[in-house]
């Protein structure tokens, strides 16, 4: 009864400090939160929604004299459960939604930004325009309102080959020391006062000065070696994985193990570019071309997306609506839409009707006409394989006339140059084919028992990219879609599995598939409650959160206090 009590007391606190309609306890209000992306669901004593950062510090307070487990969650974006409950817990679980603390202070004449909890790369990626820059990020998760915090604390990102995974050394964070006590650390490098109080006021509001913001010449906030290595191609190991020790510091990789209040990060300038879209029936042709891309070219390119044919099909009917959504309604709107279709959703399972607004959409996007440009489709008719390439003005000459030089002698294969309405087109294609399985799914659910999916790193020099599966485990699958960022070696792999399969069994047997090819993974969705941590990253979590008070369990990591 005491416990129950003082769980109460609790929640009366949580409500004095940011107003009731923000502490959520109700499961149809929880939902939404409850819920990964793809993956993972589970209780929570209550979702609290902190209006500015003082609230979020004093509602760390109160969790941390309460003894319970938080869980940071931005934009529930990611794909592995990550920032979601899950199973049992030895404690309460408080999910603490930093929704409503967006907040992007543009710094240093546009060149560095610092950037709230709730702070999207949508939006930021608007706010730099007027800069004539770019933040990490600018395709992909920026599509579906994923914050900029929780690709930091993921190591997210590495699409765009010139900046690789989001990462910085400059943040300021809150966590529970050895000894139990709540700290706040300030490695923003920039004053803002002494007291947390002070410190998170003073950001919150801009209360600083120029010559507050410190040069950390001994800190970066950008991964100042993701170009050079990709460039290593002949190398032995992956370009970039969310277990290298190199890229996990503080924030960067620390996957809801803190609080973090801020991140400065770096940001960079816009390159006038032009895309082009490669066709082959012969993987050795990616081969050749990423090498020549990478080695020869004096520019790394801009980014270089590959579809599989059959990720190309799903996508395309699969994920039409989402296509067309962004196209007519932007980016900033696919959040909310979201939300929407979930609360639906939620209604709908009630009555046993899983999948029925699914179905609806499907059906409507039917009959709308064709939303991919005539030569992408003429190409997936022609080719197994495409290749999406948006490379720097100055070097489309040197890269057009290698196509033509290479296609000549190998007839395996073809290119054009986008226009700027393909070009876009591609990219917003290739970003559509991620959720497209998802949907798949949720139509076909007499047939398909589940997704597996896999989000793996290959070694830079693997020429066997293209995976081929035990014939009995491929008798186990309906669909598999290939897609990802090629020119790092970076791979999405979803697999479709039929009806009474084990997806969890038979994830496992991949994994042993890939320990066999020294694949890294995950290599960017970060373990969640999918993967297992691996022994740096599980340091790094013990490290950070030394009592396990912040997301336990994840990376199958202990749920217990105090790591027992």
């Amino acid at each position: 009864m005491s416990d129950i009590k003082n769980q109460q007391q609790s929640l009366q606190k949580l409500i004095n400090i940011v107003g009731k309609q923000h502490v959520l306890t109700d499961d149809g209000d929880t939902r939404l939160y409850r819920q990964g992306r793809r993956y993972g669901s589970g209780e929570v004593f209550a979702v609290v929604a902190p209006g500015s950062l003082v609230e979020q510090w004093k509602v760390l307070q109160i969790a941390v004299e309460a003894d319970f487990i938080v869980i940071m969650q931005a934009a529930n974006t990611g794909l592995t459960g990550g920032s979601t409950p899950f199973g049992e817990y030895d404690r309460p679980v408080l999910l603490l939604s930093t929704r409503r603390l967006a907040g992007i202070q543009v710094i240093q004449e546009g060149k560095q930004v610092v950037c709230l909890p709730g702070a999207t790369l949508d939006a930021l990626e608007k706010e730099l325009a007027t800069y004539n820059r770019e933040p990490h990020s600018v395709i992909g998760s920026s599509c579906i309102g994923a914050s900029v915090l929780g690709g930091v604390c993921n190591n997210s990102g590495g699409a765009l080959v010139r900046r690789g995974p989001a990462y910085t050394e400059l943040a300021l964070y809150a966590r529970v020391n050895d000894d139990g006590k709540l700290e706040l650390i300030n490695h923003l490098g920039i004053h803002l006062g002494d007291t947390p109080e002070e410190i998170l006021e003073n950001l919150q509001h801009q209360k600083y000065a120029p010559t507050d913001v410190k040069q950390e010449e001994h800190r970066c906030a950008s991964d100042q070696h993701y170009s050079h290595d990709v460039r290593q191609v002949d190398e032995d190991t992956p370009a970039r994985f969310n277990a290298d020790p190199t890229r996990l510091f503080e924030a960067s990789g620390s996957a809801g193990k803190v609080c973090v209040f801020a991140v400065r990060l770096d940001t960079f300038e816009k390159i006038p570019s032009q895309v082009f879209y490669v066709g082959t029936n012969s993987h050795d042709d990616l081969t050749e071309i990423r090498r020549f891309l990478l080695k020869d070219l004096p520019n790394v390119p801009i980014a270089g997306e590959y579809i599989h044919r059959v990720a190309y099909d799903i996508g395309a009917e699969y994920g039409k609506d989402t296509f067309m959504f962004i196209e007519k309604f932007g980016t900033a709107k696919v959040p909310a839409a979201f939300a929407m279709k979930d609360k639906v959703d939620g209604h709908l399972q009630k009555f046993g009707l899983r999948g029925l607004s699914d179905k609806i959409l499907q059906l409507v996007t039917k009959f709308l006409p064709s939303h991919l440009p005539k030569r992408m489709n003429e190409f997936r008719d022609l080719y197994e394989h495409h290749l999406v390439l948006r490379i720097e003005n100055q070097d489309v000459e040197q890269v057009e006339q290698f196509f033509e030089d290479y296609f000549k002698q190998h007839t395996t294969g073809s290119f054009f140059l986008c226009d700027a309405d393909e070009g876009r087109k591609a990219f917003l294609h290739r970003f559509a084919v991620a959720g497209a399985a998802i949907r798949y799914r949720d139509t076909h659910l007499s047939e398909v028992e589940d997704i597996v999916a896999l989000d793996i790193a290959l070694r830079r020099n693997d020429r066997q990219w293209v995976e081929t599966l035990p014939k009995e485990m491929d008798e186990k699958i309906l669909h598999k879609l290939y897609y990802g960022h090629f020119l790092c070696h970076v791979f999405h792999q979803d697999y479709i599995v039929k009806k009474g399969v084990d997806p969890l069994a038979m994830e496992h047997e991949m994994w042993k598939l890939l320990d066999d090819r020294r694949a890294e993974y995950p290599a960017e969705h970060n373990v969640g409650h999918l993967y297992v941590a691996k022994p740096a990253l599980k340091t790094h979590y013990q490290k950070l959160d030394p009592t396990n008070s912040f997301n336990v369990g994840i990376g199958h990591t202990s749920k217990l206090k105090n790591w027992k």
